[in-house]
């Protein structure tokens, strides 16, 4: 028997349809609904309509139905396409140096830095990884967000990467939000592997993927494409075997320097991420591929470094997505919506260039066309934030945070005053 759900009336509606993928978006392109309801069945859209003339037809069909006494504005649920929210042990130490003058190098020398986390990941049980990446998703649920992109990358060895992605599998069904995993195995050149940057690579392809595929861990391949990582040179190979074995590409590109973001379009990636680097000629590249560009604000504020030139991106006819890049190191903010605000107040970003870079923009970049856009036929995914006007809910920066959360047409979170 099929299960109904109701929501409304809601104020304001955003549902993000009818905009274009890629390129600037002015301010007044938004499609604001106006005390509408939304009905869902079995965890999709069924109809959006008036609340007046759809209530009637929710309570025919038996639904659950969930009546706003209050104003409140339904964005689709956040996506956050970039995160490292499968780790252990914490980086503070890293930070505090970093702003006492402390060098990348330096850091990592004195213990720090990626290895640092690589280490306390090996040391942790698979439960103890499903457990933090439980509890960091139920975080990102609180503020509104239901797609959950997640990496491997602290294991770099063939077991202890499947045990962070079997971590990532099991802990997808403990949450309610959506857990997309991505293999990062090619994060670095581990400390204590014997052979070269070719050799891991090698290894990783020969070894690791086909085992990811067997067990149906993921779909997803990426590296660290940086001078200190890998170069494209070394990269491409192993992006084609992952590509040969039904991997989607997507890269950690012209984050300190440049290179990654050609690495993108020369092997079709579906994004390319950071770009805090990129010059006007990356810029230009990216515009004219079908690469999304994805904006990484919380590394920029954890590193006090210059942000992603995302304004320029949009000038330029690129797509843009905005994510929180959620790690121990750089990035421990996790806070998608407050970073999106902060971005598009330092890049001069309309509302819906920011709403569509942590929705639809932002499903774009994982290659997934169920959610995104509030219409029929999409996953019952909304955000529903306690204001009359969507404009305060990037004007408070994160501070407004949502009334309720709402997954597949099921409310997973509420504030106690919702």
């Amino acid at each position: 028997m099929a299960a109904y759900s109701y929501f409304g009336p809601i104020t304001e509606l955003v549902s993000m349809d009818a905009l274009p993928l890629k390129g600037a978006i002015p301010e007044d392109h938004l499609r604001i609904l106006k005390q509408q309801g939304i009905l869902t069945r079995d965890g999709m859209i069924q109809e959006i309509g008036g609340h007046e003339k759809l209530l009637p037809l929710a309570k025919e069909n038996g639904a659950e139905v969930t009546i706003f006494d209050t104003p409140v504005v339904a964005l689709p649920g956040l996506i956050d396409c970039h995160t490292h929210i499968c780790f252990s042990g914490s980086r503070a130490r890293d930070y505090a140096l970093r702003n006492a003058g402390s060098t990348y190098l330096e850091i990592a020398k004195a213990g720090g830095g990626i290895w640092d986390t690589v280490t306390r990941t090996r040391l942790a049980s698979e439960q103890e990884l499903i457990e933090g990446i439980a509890a960091r998703a139920g975080k990102h649920i609180t503020q509104g967000v239901t797609t959950i992109e997640v990496k491997s990358g602290y294991g770099l060895t063939v077991e202890e990467e499947l045990k962070m992605l079997r971590a990532i599998r099991k802990a997808d069904h403990l949450v309610s939000a959506d857990l997309i995993s991505t293999c990062l195995a090619a994060h670095m050149l581990p400390r204590d592997y014997p052979g070269s940057s070719r050799e891991y690579l090698e290894m990783l392809g020969n070894e690791l993927l086909p085992r990811i595929t067997k067990e149906g861990l993921s779909k997803r391949v990426d590296a660290f494409v940086e001078e200190g990582a890998f170069s494209p040179a070394d990269i491409l190979p192993y992006f084609e075997k992952a590509r040969d074995l039904g991997f989607e590409i997507t890269v950690h590109a012209d984050q300190f320097t440049t290179g990654g973001s050609q690495v993108a379009i020369d092997c079709g990636a579906l994004s390319a991420d950071h770009l805090e680097a990129s010059t006007p000629k990356e810029v230009s590249a990216l515009a004219q591929s079908d690469v999304i560009a994805v904006a990484l604000p919380g590394a920029s504020l954890g590193l006090g470094c210059d942000f992603t030139p995302a304004r320029a991106l949009l000038d330029a006819g690129a797509g843009l997505a905005i994510a929180s890049d959620h790690n121990p190191g750089s990035a421990p903010m996790g806070q998608l919506l407050t970073q999106a605000a902060i971005l598009g107040a330092k890049e001069k970003l309309t509302t819906p260039e920011v709403i569509a870079g942590i929705t639809c923009r932002a499903a774009a970049a994982l290659n997934i066309s169920d959610r995104g856009i509030l219409r029929k036929g999409m996953l019952a995914d909304l955000v529903l934030f306690p204001t009359h006007d969507h404009r305060e809910i990037l004007y408070h920066q994160g501070s407004l945070q949502p009334a309720y959360t709402v997954k597949k047409g099921k409310i997973i979170h509420s504030k106690p005053e919702a």
